[in-house]
């Protein structure tokens, strides 16, 4: 948006320097891009006359002019020819720079002498064409500066408005802002009509076939005019704001466009086809060539404004060639209008047309200023063209849009910005920008209730209202806080630490992840030969399963996986496979709608230990493959009193091959080789191993901590002893046997060797043992080590009824 200094004085005694009025309408969200004083550096250009105007003598294009100044006479060479003696002229001085930065010197033309130049309009920037040199009226002082003595000394602001604030994209929108900042009235331009054709519903008619698209229509017929240039006022506004002059009837149209902000359009009345307006959507494929030249194909969804047969203007966005005002137009019809916004933009868009017009509709005009405006145009073209305007106006307003009620609450005005302002600071602000902002005494006391004007469409909430309020107020008023963030310690459960710490730990060990379907058929667990007061037979059974596959929720995993096992074996030509599945199953609860869901971790493993190659392959995984994978799992979660318990059985594992881990007396998984029967069930003809791990079981027990010690800097020294024992001892029990004996810096102990046959008696087994001593202070003697182990041996003779062998 850009606009003049003095233009917006003509609305708002503003007192301000233009610097200060710059920076608070910046502070008040209307930001200026840029300020330009007009006229600043051309004081060099004065008012003088010719005194004579005589030709060159060297060159027949060239004049050589003798120019009264009121303190000299000075000689200079134009090359113009709209002027004569005694007309006043623009004369810019030696010293002068002109725009472009184009500096006046003193020079010879061929062979005469210049003092100086005769300015024209495009040279001084008062204008983009010019075809000769700026004639000034007869009555203004010689040697007063041209910009002064013509009143165009002024200040230009060019405005970056946000799509919100379409209200202030005119003079008078921005002059309401400057008088709300400043305490100031605002006034208006009086508008004053003089009508005196026939009625103007006798001459022409309006129609809205679309009144969702154009929910207004104004219209004003003036007979009579005359097309010509317009007033040098009219022109010189126009042009401060960078705007091209037309002719007076088109300047008019575009003046109020730019004073008021709303958008008009005059019609040549004879070229409108029955004399009559009809306000419809095009017809699809329908051509049209806007006043640009341009022939446009437009859609079914493309509002226009038509006459009788046909199309004259898009509405909202151009005018027609078929319409258009013309030297010779006599009777005009001037239009007023408001457009619903997104049918604007929609064919704006569409169409790459962008105009003045379109770029006010499309943000929301104010429907309430359509008949100002048009009353303001008609007065100015009667002053500026002369007619006859016709008796009354044509106003289509089938439904009328009232303004919208909103109410604000000093409470949360105060608690939004950060500072105590009371109502009825509040309501004076919000009247100085035009609304209507009460205290209704049958309601709350502490709130306003505010009636928007049509002119501000962005004000839709209370929100919205604080945002005016703390605008109005003064950014600079409201204290600058940090927002407080609060710094939370996310735990991540332990269930979810422990899941992803055994996913990983078992793709390192080369097994792959299988997902399967959290439903199954119930007659998979007869394929595992659970018995029939299995906690797991009871499952929850779906309402509308998809199929009877599918028709309960699982309650283990060792069906699905099995059966996941079953399809890679029959699709792969390889035997050698290692699946797993980390997923919940869902066991009933008495007394409760919903199961409980609780993680397990299950893992098949079949086929060679290792990848055949030339070195190894030959090999088959075993129970202890699988027993070393459980270790590898639950190594690192530092478990208390990891114990292997082989009495326990599942129904579906190999008999006395099996065994349950447990810790503190809770079962945490069992592992082992699956039972023939269950094998030939799923169709897997090859030995296979299962681990099924409760995680829920883990989190119970609990994670163990990392703990760390300094290494010894001394040697260790191994002891190995080879003992008999019973067939029914089991290793852990000689394990636990050496451990309890706590020999003096006893590190570690391992048992790397089991021996049954010759030299051993029927029912017994030798088994070697190694255990490594080592202290942390000092280098153990033979005789501390041989007391030490003899610790352990009298232990193990005490309580397994050891013999060394």
């Amino acid at each position: 948006m850009i606009l003049t200094y003095s233009w917006l004085r003509e609305f708002v005694d503003c007192d301000l320097a233009p610097e200060e009025l710059a920076h608070r309408l910046t502070m008040a969200g209307l930001e200026v891009d840029s300020m330009e004083k007009i006229g600043e550096g051309l004081d060099g250009v004065i008012v003088a006359r010719l005194q004579e105007v005589a030709p060159h003598p060297d060159a027949d294009r060239l004049t050589v002019c003798r120019v009264d100044t009121g303190t000299e006479v000075l000689q200079v060479v134009c090359g113009a020819k709209n002027h004569q003696t005694g007309d006043l002229v623009a004369l810019a001085q030696v010293g002068t720079v002109l725009p472009g930065d184009f500096k006046i010197k003193k020079s010879k033309i061929r062979g005469q002498e210049s003092f100086g130049m005769l300015c024209s309009e495009k040279e001084l920037g008062l204008a983009e064409e010019s075809e000769g040199i700026l004639i000034l009226a007869p009555d203004l002082p010689l040697g007063k500066p041209v910009f002064e003595a013509l009143g165009l000394k002024d200040v230009r602001f060019e405005l970056g408005l946000t799509p919100n604030r379409a209200d202030c994209l005119s003079v008078v929108g921005v002059a309401r802002e400057v008088a709300a900042l400043t305490g100031r009235p605002l006034r208006l331009a009086p508008v004053s009509l003089e009508e005196s054709g026939a009625p103007v519903a006798e001459q022409t008619s309006v129609s809205i076939d679309e009144p969702g698209m154009c929910p207004r229509y104004a219209a004003r017929l003036i007979r009579g005019v005359k097309i010509g240039p317009s007033p040098p006022w009219m022109v010189r506004r126009l042009e401060s704001i960078g705007q091209r002059s037309i002719n007076n009837v088109v300047d008019v149209t575009n003046f109020v466009l730019m004073e008021l902000g709303h958008p008009l359009h005059a019609f040549d009345f004879s070229l409108l086809r029955g004399g009559r307006i009809v306000v419809r959507c095009a017809q699809q494929g329908e051509t049209f060539t806007t006043l640009d030249g341009q022939k446009r194909t437009l859609t079914s969804k493309d509002l226009t404004i038509c006459d009788a047969q046909g199309p004259v203007a898009l509405a909202g966005i151009m005018g027609g060639e078929n319409s258009e005002i013309r030297p010779d137009t006599v009777d005009i019809l001037l239009e007023s209008a408001y457009f619903n916004p997104p049918t604007i933009r929609r064919t704006s868009k569409r169409l790459g047309l962008h105009s003045e017009s379109s770029h006010r509709f499309e943000r929301g005009a104010d429907v309430d200023m359509v008949p100002r405006a048009l009353d303001r145009a008609a007065a100015l073209i009667l002053e500026v063209a002369g007619g006859t305007l016709a008796k009354g106006a044509i106003d289509c307003y089938p439904r009328p849009i009232a303004p919208r009620k909103l109410s604000i609450s000093a409470e949360k005005t105060s608690r939004l910005l950060g500072i105590n302002i009371d109502l009825f600071e509040i309501q004076k602000l919000l009247r100085a920008i035009g609304l209507d902002a009460v205290v209704a005494e049958d309601r709350r006391e502490d709130t306003l209730y505010v009636t928007v004007p049509n002119f501000r469409p962005d004000l839709e909430r209370e929100v919205d209202l604080i945002e005016e309020v703390a605008r109005l107020k003064g950014y600079e008023h409201i204290p600058t806080t940090m927002p407080q963030g609060r710094i939370l310690c996310h735990r991540e459960p332990t269930v979810r630490i422990l899941e992803r710490r055994l996913r990983d730990k078992i793709v390192a060990c080369g097994f792959h992840e299988v997902i399967n379907y959290a439903f199954n058929s119930a007659g998979l667990l007869d394929r595992l030969g659970l018995d029939a007061a299995d906690p797991r037979r009871t499952q929850v059974r779906l309402l509308n399963p998809l199929n009877e596959e599918q028709s309960v929720m699982r309650t283990t995993l060792v069906p699905s996986l099995l059966q996941s096992l079953a399809q890679n074996l029959a699709y792969r030509s390889a035997a050698d496979l290692r699946l797993f599945e980390l997923r919940p199953v869902f066991l009933p609860r008495e007394g409760d709608e919903l199961p409980v869901e609780n993680l397990r971790l299950a893992a098949v493993i079949c086929g060679r230990r290792h990848p055949l190659s030339w070195s190894q392959g030959s090999e088959l995984v075993d129970f202890f493959d699988i027993k070393g994978v459980v270790e590898e799992l639950l190594e690192p979660l530092r478990l208390p009193k990891l114990r292997w318990q082989a009495e326990h059985n599942e129904s579906f594992y190999h008999p006395g091959k099996s065994c349950a881990v447990q810790s503190e007396g809770r079962t945490l998984g069992t592992l082992g080789e699956l039972h023939p029967r269950v094998l030939d069930s799923f169709e897997i003809d090859q030995p296979t191993f299962l681990l099924d791990l409760d995680l829920g079981e883990l989190c119970r027990i609990g994670l163990g901590g990392t703990q760390f010690k300094g290494l010894s800097r001394f040697p260790g020294v191994y002891r190995d002893s080879a003992m008999v024992f019973d067939e029914a001892v089991t290793a852990e029990q000689i394990l636990d046997a050496v451990r309890g004996a706590k020999a003096a810096d006893m590190e570690d102990v391992a048992l790397f060797d089991v021996y049954r046959g010759k030299g051993i008696q029927e029912g017994k087994k030798s088994v070697a043992i190694r255990v490594r001593y080592r202290s942390a202070e000092k280098t153990l003697t033979d005789d501390e080590i041989s007391k030490a182990h003899g610790r352990i041996i009298k232990a193990l003779e005490n309580q397994l009824g050891a013999e060394i062998r």
